[in-house]
């Protein structure tokens, strides 16, 4: 037990280091649901706007006349 609380002090720089980590995977967490969010979004965007053209107008279908 006691090379565990001597990992986790590290070097009595404990107090600095782990909330840094904390904030730091606080912060990438943020980002990664972000990025998700704003993807589902960008998904939905899309789907509707291919859904209010015409199907001439759609890529990978006949080329308009």
């Amino acid at each position: 037990m006691e090379q565990i609380e001597t990992f986790l002090a590290m070097g009595e720089h404990g107090a600095f280091i782990w909330p840094a980590y904390g904030l730091t995977a606080a912060v990438m967490i943020g980002f990664t649901v972000s990025s998700l969010r704003d993807l589902s979004a960008r998904r939905k965007a899309l789907r509707a706007l291919e859904a209010a053209m015409p199907e001439h107008g759609r890529r990978g279908g006949e080329a308009a006349p």
